[in-house]
């Protein structure tokens, strides 16, 4: 394939050292941009068109990379993107992998305002509330892709959406539904309600068994769930906001589910319940 730029980027150019510094929270906040890793993260950015325009800004990849992936780097450009060639060591220093895959992509910040994900009335709604680990928000958000969820909300007490580790859990589905942050869980849950949406807390400790609210066909409208810190789960104060605090039932010996284990289980309970009662969308493709 033709060389992506003339020359390997220096490892001292401005664009090397910019692109670096993202690693860091702040960098990442006072630029409004954020590093996807990897192969599978720069495809959906290339390719991902919010309001009709890529968030995949630059991208950086060996000669290897960009020969092996030379799709990729064709919708990179397609997207309007700059690519350089850059050096094993340059995609090393960028990159927060121990084992870099060639690829790394700069993007614009892709949250959504939640007033307006309120105004698309969502169906099924993830709620990230005190959730800390990086891997643990990156990996809730692609199971709620996965489920068929319309959005998902971080509340001010979560990690950054666009830790490097959350966003490589995701595992590209960042660039596939709308995702608010920094919402206060008491607007959050208030928001949701306001709009119809019944909200769910997730909790070990529920008075409400999920088997149990699907035998009774509670599960088949609008529904948020509210997950909270694998440690010690969701405070008081916010499963109080919930309409209903429920467990997922262990019916071996196992102690609990972690996080994302539940969140699967929960999200795509009211998943199926919302097909079957015939408002949502399958989520399975002939």
């Amino acid at each position: 394939m033709p060389p992506a730029s003339p020359e390997l980027i220096s490892p001292r150019s401005p664009r090397v050292l910019a692109a670096r510094r993202l690693a860091k929270r702040n960098f990442r906040g006072k630029e409004r941009l954020f590093l996807a890793e990897g192969p599978q993260a720069v495809r959906e950015a290339a390719t991902h068109r919010a309001g009709g325009t890529s968030p995949l800004v630059e991208l950086f990849a060996t000669t290897e990379a960009a020969d092996r992936y030379a799709d990729i780097v064709g919708a990179a450009r397609d997207a309007g993107a700059r690519v350089h060639l850059a050096a094993e060591q340059v995609i090393a220093d960028i990159s927060t992998t121990v084992t870099p895959q060639g690829l790394v992509g700069v993007c614009r910040f892709l949250d959504t305002p939640f007033d307006d994900i309120l105004a698309a009335r969502p169906r099924l709604v993830a709620v990230l509330a005190h959730v800390r680990d990086p891997g643990n928000a990156g990996t809730v958000l692609r199971c709620a892709d996965a489920a068929g969820a319309e959005a998902v909300v971080l509340t001010d007490a979560s990690v950054d959406l666009y830790n490097p580790k959350a966003v490589r859990a995701s595992v590209g589905s960042l660039f596939h539904l709308p995702v608010a942050v920094g919402v206060p869980v008491e607007r959050a849950v208030a928001g949701l309600k306001d709009t119809g949406v019944r909200v769910l807390a997730a909790d070990g400790a529920g008075e409400c068994d999920l088997d149990a609210e699907l035998d009774r066909g509670t599960m088949g409208g609008p529904t948020a769930w509210v997950f909270g810190n694998e440690a010690w789960g969701l405070p008081e104060e916010t499963r109080a906001l919930a309409d209903a605090v429920v467990r997922v039932p262990i019916h071996g010996t196992a102690e609990s589910l972690n996080l994302a284990t539940a969140a699967a289980v929960c999200l795509y309970a009211s998943a199926r319940a919302q097909r079957a009662a015939g408002g949502c969308r399958s989520v399975t493709k002939s």
